[in-house]
């Protein structure tokens, strides 16, 4: 750090470090989980009944419900990855970062 640097960071209790946020769409991210979670509910499938009888039968419908969002939280992302390659932004003027205060 700088003297400067040094002395702002002694007055303002929040530092920011001089990095670019990482340009990540997140595509393959939710993609993943989506693919775990499908594992998860297929693993948990021929338990049906063992499921059932303990009191446990959520963790199917968990894993379920996991597939379901993921898939809607994929197309977002696509979606969004799309727009940002339509329109691709500037350097970020925020003094915060991609936090964008």
């Amino acid at each position: 750090m700088t003297p400067e640097q040094d002395d702002k960071a002694d007055r303002d209790p929040l530092v920011v470090a001089d990095v670019q946020p990482l340009d990540l769409t997140g595509v393959r991210t939710v993609t993943v989980g989506v693919v775990a979670w499908t594992v998860a509910f297929l693993v948990l499938l021929p338990f049906y009944g063992t499921l059932r009888a303990d009191g446990h039968l959520s963790w199917l419908w968990t894993s379920l419900a996991g597939i379901g969002l993921g898939v809607l939280g994929r197309e977002y992302c696509k979606r969004r990855e799309h727009r940002l390659r339509e329109n691709p932004r500037g350097p970020e003027t925020s003094p915060l970062g991609a936090a964008g205060l």
